[in-house]
């Protein structure tokens, strides 16, 4: 049995019968090896790659901003689903969020690093906000509208409208295992490509 010091008795407590295993724990993988978040995360990670400069000055405009900023973390605000779900379904309880304006008001407020939305939220508000907040466009969409339902990420919008409308980012998801994937796989490679000749940083989630 390992004992546990005074400072971590409050979690020990917690843990109960797993205290001992858990606390005492020594990973595989060394610590040293690990690249930790910090606020030279961009020029540590991102500028030993192959994204070109105005890449990681995009990169840059996402870590640094908001309240995390040049911490190395993100939080972003994501509003993504309204394709996907419709409005209602993310919004009934909330109308007020049916205005994208307040979707980004929301984001500013919480001192997010950026907000990720559809390309019609993001293109209302962009000569007003693009400049406050970094914006990241959300390029393909599954949706529930036909029937029977079709599980499929399809592309809503292109990467020059994101570009155009003051994106720094744009973002998509491939379903990975399904039938459809490698066509999306294709779809978002292209996708990506071409956001990094305009120098937008890319996310897949």
């Amino acid at each position: 049995m390992v004992a546990t010091s005074t400072s971590h008795q409050p979690i020990a407590d917690y843990l109960g019968e797993e205290a001992d295993r858990l606390l005492a724990h020594s990973p595989k993988v060394p610590k040293s090896s690990l690249h930790l978040p910090g606020p030279d995360w961009v020029d540590r990670i991102f500028a030993q790659s192959d994204r070109n400069p105005q890449v990681l000055r995009s990169l840059q405009q996402l870590y640094g901003h908001g309240r995390l900023a040049n911490t190395g973390y993100l939080s972003i605000l994501p509003v993504d689903q309204g394709i996907e779900h419709s409005g209602a379904a993310s919004f009934a309880p909330n109308p007020m969020y049916f205005d994208p304006q307040n979707i980004v008001e929301l984001a500013i407020a919480g001192g997010c690093n950026a907000v990720a939305t559809t390309l019609g939220v993001l293109g209302m508000v962009s000569r007003k906000y693009a400049h406050k907040i970094p914006f990241i466009v959300k390029l393909n969409h599954n949706e529930n509208l036909s029937y029977p339902s079709n599980y499929d990420q399809i592309m809503f919008g292109s990467v020059e409208q994101a570009w155009n409308l003051g994106a720094v980012a744009v973002g998509a998801t491939i379903y990975f295992g399904s039938p459809e994937s490698g066509r999306q796989i294709q779809e978002v490679r292209k996708a990506f490509e071409r956001a990094h000749e305009l120098g937008m940083a890319t996310i897949l989630w």
